[in-house]
């Protein structure tokens, strides 16, 4: 039966094979520098190489930005917007500083993709959409401007859902379709797909997401990566495109456990571009990678919360990785409170969502000034450029008024938040727990254009309505090649325990593997 898959077809399976075994052979060509590894090369393993003198800043940003060349666009990956021409030259500077003072910076010479809805002095930020093509900010976003205070190399902008507005996947005018890399054929979720798939690809060694309801914790989740929303006023959005400012947070989206730490280290702190911030003074470690603990799971009292487990449309594989995942973290010292249960938690989640997009995004406009390429949204939405697939979306955030009787607080303000954290925090209280633990989706990622199978996002509500921090850690594959996540979420702050949960569970499980095609 083999010799007539491809009989009369002998053109394409050529084609096939060739593409094959060239892509094969350039990803070996371009994951090496000297005898270093590139491939899932971290943080701390760049530094050693650096140090030691195996490689060079510039050497690794060169060598990124070829496999972003070689792969990205041939494989129809899709995950870059657009790569900062100034790279090779930061890259310079950063091999000189070191040559001359022999230190090296908390994140020296380390390649960061940026989600494209983080302003970015030298590079367009367009937030996925059409309309803003060729708009540079005037200034960097609080969180880029501290990662490059500490040596990091802004490579390039990642693709994203158009204004963020999809959590299932990641399609923009300004860009088209992203891909996942574990199988071209699937999603990579949204919004902050671009910057999952380009960072799981190894296009470069850590990168920034955000996430509104979903849009880090679920395309972590889909491309086999660690994904950190941190408690809302842990670090700044100012210079990010928003959503809605009430719900989003940035942060780190990495291989590793330790990586995702490194760059929350950076970014964690008061900022006074941004009031919420000041709820953070006084609450954030010297550093956070003092909880890198390999024993971080003994006496640990972990809440199962089966909420989204035992609903009928939970995918079985999801379902017996996350008992294999719980039986793991008892293995190593965790005490499990199965299930935890949260009062009334239905009722509680009614009518959380607050549609501040016009509101937040016109804002947002005005603080730019003359350098606003647009007034307000209706300029925006009369232009025409943006995808048919979210013009409704736009359309209905236009009809939402502007007066103070349709603007929503904050979540420390907002009775309805307040009430809904309270409730969960509790009913954590009452179960003597540190944690909640759910599968990150309780479903594999979706075919590309498939609106119908059930979407498993368990993302949507209590991290983004209550503000408590939560983090989400490869928790094995499906169908043997897609990606699964576990999800953590802890108490307003808590992110040393999470982190220990999270550190030790990764180092047991050693769950994440790089997409073969792009190793």
């Amino acid at each position: 039966m083999r010799t007539k898959i491809f009989q009369g077809r002998p053109t394409l399976f050529f084609f096939i094979l060739c593409s094959f075994l060239l892509t094969s052979l350039s990803c070996k060509k371009h994951n090496r520098i000297g005898d270093f590894l590139l491939t899932e090369a971290t943080i701390a393993d760049i530094h050693d190489a650096l140090f030691s003198g195996k490689i060079t800043c510039r050497q690794l940003v060169e060598t990124y930005l070829q496999r972003i060349e070689t792969f990205d666009k041939s494989t129809r990956l899709n995950a870059i917007v657009v790569v900062n021409e100034n790279a090779l030259k930061r890259a310079d500077e950063l091999d000189a500083e070191f040559q001359k003072t022999g230190e090296l910076r908390p994140l020296h010479g380390i390649p960061i993709i940026v989600k494209d809805n983080y302003e970015t002095k030298d590079m367009q930020t367009t937030a996925g959409s059409e309309a803003l093509e060729g708009f540079i900010p005037p200034d960097d976003a609080y969180q880029v401007k501290v990662l490059r205070q500490a040596g990091a190399v802004i490579l390039a902008k990642s693709n994203m859902a158009e204004w963020a507005f999809s959590p299932y996947q990641t399609q923009s005018s300004i860009a088209g379709i992203t891909r996942n890399p574990y199988d071209l054929n699937y999603v990579p979720a949204g919004s902050s797909g671009g910057t999952a798939a380009a960072v799981s690809a190894n296009f470069g060694t850590a990168g920034l997401g955000t996430d509104t309801g979903n849009s880090i914790r679920g395309p972590s989740s889909h491309c086999c990566l660690v994904g950190i929303r941190s408690t809302m006023g842990l670090t700044s959005r100012d210079g990010i495109i928003p959503l809605y400012l009430r719900n989003d947070i940035g942060g780190p989206m990495c291989r590793t456990v330790e990586d995702a730490v490194r760059i929350l280290e950076v970014i964690a702190g008061y900022d006074p571009a941004d009031p919420i911030t000041e709820k953070c003074r006084g609450k954030v470690p010297e550093n956070y990678r003092q909880y890198l603990d390999p024993d971080g799971l003994k006496n640990v009292r972990i809440g199962v919360f089966r909420f989204y487990t035992d609903l009928p449309t939970a995918d079985p594989e999801i379902v017996s990785l996350f008992e294999k995942a719980l039986e793991d973290m008892k293995k190593a010292g965790a005490f499990l409170v199965d299930p935890l249960s949260i009062p009334d938690f239905g009722e509680l989640t009614k009518d959380l969502w607050c549609d501040m997009f016009r509101h937040d995004l016109n804002n947002y406009l005005a603080s730019l000034g003359e350098k606003a390429p647009y007034k307000n949204l209706t300029e925006i939405y009369n232009t025409g450029k943006f995808s048919l697939y979210i013009k409704k979306r736009l359309y209905r955030a236009l009809e939402v008024p502007l007066d103070e009787d349709h603007v929503c607080r904050d979540l420390y303000s907002e009775p309805r938040n307040i009430a809904f954290r309270d409730a969960v925090l509790k009913a954590m209280e009452n179960a003597g727990i540190d944690v909640l633990v759910y599968p990150t989706w309780n479903n594999p990622p979706r075919r590309l254009g498939d609106e119908r199978s059930p979407a498993g996002d368990n993302s949507q509500l209590i991290p983004p309505h209550t503000g408590m921090p939560a983090l989400t850690v490869p928790m094995g594959f499906v169908r043997k090649k897609l990606p699964a996540g576990l999800q953590i979420v802890g108490k307003l702050f808590d992110e040393p325990t999470l982190i220990r949960i999270a550190y030790t569970y990764e180092q047991l499980t050693k769950h994440r593997r790089p997409p073969k095609r792009f190793e």
